[in-house]
């Protein structure tokens, strides 16, 4: 049924009259007369009746009447809740993070988010190096907080902050009473280590960073996530160099210490589709930027 026609029909109810409707409407009488003969054919009875006081309303017309003001109403709304989403006011976004960044960001994340945008529906997503690209591409996930930011043609990245890398340690290691390790400390000492370059660039600036102090550690176990890489370095298999804000979520028993004469650090990015044109994309990286950046 045609809206516009139905909206008129309203207004020739409440006035009981088509010419005060017409003046309300701004418009015509005439043109008003035809769109309600052309309603009551489509409904195929007769909706008003002359009567002493003006237009009355037939059965048909009152319950006709009884749901019109309830359709425009949703029509409204639908119209409302559209604008909303595009403005981005109301909607859904999906989160997705890395584990090593959990404790770090969400606890100020969160709450910025719901002051920012009230009316949009928060989900949340842990994330894998082996999955954070995959759940992007297939829009399981809208937007994604990476540490490194993912190379890929069809994601969009925006570097918010950096963390600088540390070395995870047992609480029992001789290392751990020292303030800062020497880089020389590390060499030969078995490396607990994150994917492989090829699949995550993380790894690349551990790489970088034993090549240019020429220490070699050779590797016990590559693991998929720095909680992995925790565990394994509690069970005494080796020692991890991750990113600082790991040890928020560090389980007892293990020690980060900083590594003396090295400032090597891992980017922190948002990351999202390149043709994903959600307004909710822009308000996140604002707040992502500043809760990150002051890390």
């Amino acid at each position: 049924m045609d809206l516009r026609r139905l909206r008129y029909f309203v207004a020739v109810a409440e006035a009981r009259s088509v010419g005060k409707a017409a003046e309300r409407l701004r418009m015509a009488q005439p043109p008003l007369s035809v769109q309600i003969r052309k309603l009551e054919a489509e409904v195929g009875a007769p909706l008003f009746r002359r009567g002493t006081r003006g237009m009355d309303l037939t059965e048909p017309g009152q319950a006709l009447l009884a749901r019109a003001g309830e359709a425009l109403a949703l029509a409204a709304d639908g119209v409302e809740a559209a604008r909303a989403v595009a403005a981005g006011r109301r909607g859904r976004i999906s989160i997705g993070y890395m584990f090593a960044l959990a404790n770090a960001v969400l606890p100020r994340l969160i709450p910025e988010l719901r002051r920012s945008i009230p009316g949009v529906e928060l989900h949340f997503a842990e994330l894998s190096a082996s999955t954070r690209e995959a759940r992007l591409l297939d829009r399981s996930v809208t937007v994604a907080l990476c540490m490194p930011a993912i190379n890929h043609p069809e994601i969009q990245v925006a570097r918010v902050g950096a963390q600088p890398l540390m070395l995870a340690m047992p609480i029992r290691s001789p290392l751990s009473r020292l303030g800062a390790v020497p880089m020389a400390k590390l060499h030969g000492r078995p490396l607990i280590a994150l994917p492989r370059p090829e699949q995550d660039p993380a790894s690349s600036a551990v790489t970088a960073l034993l090549r240019r102090h020429q220490v070699v550690m050779p590797i016990a176990s590559r693991v998929e996530t720095v909680h992995s890489a925790m565990s394994l370095v509690l069970a005494g298999e080796g020692l991890a160099i991750l990113p600082a804000c790991a040890k928020l979520g560090a389980p007892q028993g293990i020690v980060f210490r900083p590594l003396r004469d090295a400032t090597d650090s891992i980017d922190v990015a948002v990351c999202w589709r390149r043709d994903s044109h959600s307004p909710l994309i822009r308000t996140f990286l604002k707040c992502a930027e500043k809760v990150v950046a002051p890390m």
